[in-house]
Order: C-alpha cells, then structure tokens, then sequence
C-alpha cells in the first residue's frame, strides 16, 4: 500500500469518503447476503475503524439487511459502499470503491461454504484484452459517464450518465 492517503466513492460521485488510518483488514466474503447485496459472486471488502473514515461528498443511503447490520449505498447511482455491524467500532467497504483498487490484496476468505463451485477455476478462463483494440468509433461509443478515480472540487460534468429523477 502506498504512503497516499486512501480515498473512494461511488461510481457517480456523490458520495465519496477518505481513511485517515490503515484498513484493519482485507478480505473477500462469499456469503449469500454479500452475493446480493454487491451483485456479484464475492465482495472483496476491507474494515476500517469508524472514525478513521470521512464522507467527503454527501453521505451513504441504508438497507437493513439483517438484524445486526445495515448496508450503505449511493442513492443516486445504487453502488454499494459498506457493510456496517451494529454497536462495533468498525464499518467494512467495498475495495472496488477505492480510488485504487489495487493497493488492496485480500488476505483472507469469509463464508467460504457459500463459494460458488466455479470461483476457483476463474483464473483458468479465456483472456480477452479489449480496450485499446477497439475501433475509435466503439471507444467513443463506450465513453463512461462515472467519476474519475480522485477527487474532483465539482461533480458531476455539465454531461453526465445520470437518468430518472435527479
């Protein structure tokens, strides 16, 4: 991990937030309520404790999702951001929301009797590289409307991908 301080957000950047202290812990979760609830076979998450974490644009929406938690999620664009046990010290999020997902290694596996049986053979698939091997045209078509991977003094752009009711 980098000596950068880590900061994130949602895919539209209304809501975004910074750590002032290391995560405590990273880790991947294969429950069926992080399944759901992240809209993916896993969740690879990391916990932090609750007042090392800002919201520095707007604030998370929330689902109870169990008894003892409540998840938080942008209500502008839907991203998913944290899973927050009641009465502890810390609140866990989605290392996909960090501006650099890749500082992040998880270290260890949760609810592993929930893994889908095809999760280890992942690795083993085709590889496609698309990108830049699209014509100019396709790239242009693909132009993505979400918040850049830092933060920005004004979102969103004067053209943005939000749809429906602001």
């Amino acid at each position: 991990m980098s000596n950068q301080r880590l900061a994130g957000g949602c895919q539209c950047g209304a809501v975004r937030y910074a750590l002032e202290a290391p995560p405590e812990s990273v880790a991947i979760c294969h429950c069926r309520m992080c399944q759901k609830a992240v809209g993916s076979i896993v969740w690879p998450f990391f916990t932090v404790r609750r007042d090392a974490l800002s919201w520095t644009r707007g604030a998370p929406a929330h689902y109870r999702s169990s008894a003892a938690a409540r998840r938080g999620f942008c209500a502008a664009c839907g991203t998913p951001l944290t899973f927050e046990p009641d009465q502890e010290a810390t609140v866990d999020l989605g290392i996909g929301t960090l501006d650099r997902p890749a500082e992040l290694e998880p270290t260890a596996q949760y609810w592993v009797d929930g893994r889908v049986p095809w999760f280890g053979a992942l690795d083993d698939l085709p590889k496609a590289g698309l990108g830049s091997s699209l014509p100019p045209e396709e790239l242009a078509r693909r132009k993505t409307f979400q918040h850049p991977d830092h933060d920005t003094d004004h979102w969103p752009q004067e053209s943005g991908g939000r749809s429906g009711s602001p």
